[in-house]
């Protein structure tokens, strides 16, 4: 145990000699004084898919449609939280949407680090769509977009809620609380046989998407040209960040679009357009226990 306090200590001295002081405001909030529990659940997430895949070799894939509906519907509503409390929070303090510091909307700067740690939290909880791939059997649908997007995202956040927890963060969180609701919702309906004949809104669900990504990087940048006080490195390595996943979205999506179906699969599988954070529909379907044309076994 000693052992361990002794590296926990070098490690997080480690990142504040990297990073610099940490905000003041967000000490004592769970996981963020340490980058450690962070750290071993991005590995248990990593060993999870290793030897889940392992496991589920010989054996049927579950079914979980129960478990499935109940959470999408847990995100759908964690993601409407966040957009409506980010909402009121960044309105209560004049945000400024071209570029918002981290000091000078008081108390309602503490109000949006409150809901970007629930937005920290929710990429933990959001293992769990890769978790489904495992028990369903979807192996081929763990790509490494999909991993690498999962793992960075949450040690990515827990960097963001230490050292620029409000201000100019809002944004991204704000734009993929919106998203999540329409897609969680979309794919939690989809479970239910009955209700896919009302899911008619699918197609926007890609161009939704798109927009995010777009809105997010021009936001970003629009901040470093017309500086208000956020951090500038903060702001490069978000957009490198976001430019290494267009990069994979579009290898994706070129793969995904650009192969001409075979007749005999024309007819088995309806082609489809949504994209959810920058996977194929039967990705996300797949992970949430689902596809259209294949009833679980």
């Amino acid at each position: 145990m000693e052992h361990l306090k002794a590296f926990d200590r070098e490690v997080n001295a480690f990142v504040d000699y990297m990073f610099g002081p940490r905000d003041s405001r967000v000490r004592g909030w769970l996981l963020l004084d340490s980058y450690l529990p962070t750290f071993f659940l991005t590995v248990a997430y990593l060993l999870c898919i290793w030897l889940g895949n392992k496991f589920m070799k010989n054996r049927q894939p579950f079914s979980l449609r129960a478990h499935l509906i109940v959470y999408n519907l847990g995100i759908t509503l964690l993601s409407l939280y966040m957009l409506i409390e980010l909402i009121l929070a960044t309105w209560e303090g004049g945000y400024n949407l071209q570029c918002q510091n981290l000091n000078s909307a008081g108390e309602a700067d503490i109000r949006v680090a409150k809901v970007l740690w629930w937005y920290y939290f929710s990429k933990v909880i959001e293992f769990a769509d890769t978790i489904f791939f495992v028990l369903r059997k979807k192996s081929s649908q763990i790509t490494f977009l999909h991993v690498y997007h999962h793992a960075t995202m949450f040690n990515i956040w827990w960097c963001v809620l230490n050292w620029i927890p409000c201000g100019q963060s809002f944004f991204g969180p704000t734009l993929n609380s919106f998203i999540h609701v329409l897609m969680y919702s979309y794919y939690g309906l989809s479970v239910i046989p009955s209700m896919r004949k009302y899911l008619w809104w699918k197609k926007y669900l890609t161009q939704a998407q798109l927009i995010q990504f777009l809105l997010t990087i021009v936001h970003t940048l629009s901040a470093a040209v017309k500086p208000c006080g956020f951090p500038f490195g903060c702001l490069m390595f978000q957009s490198s960040y976001m430019a290494t996943l267009v990069i994979l979205f579009v290898n994706f999506y070129i793969k995904t679009y650009q192969k001409a179906p075979s007749r005999t699969a024309t007819k088995e599988t309806p082609v489809t357009t949504e994209i959810k954070n920058g996977f194929h529909k039967n990705y996300f379907a797949a992970s949430n226990g689902f596809l259209n044309n294949k009833k679980a076994q």
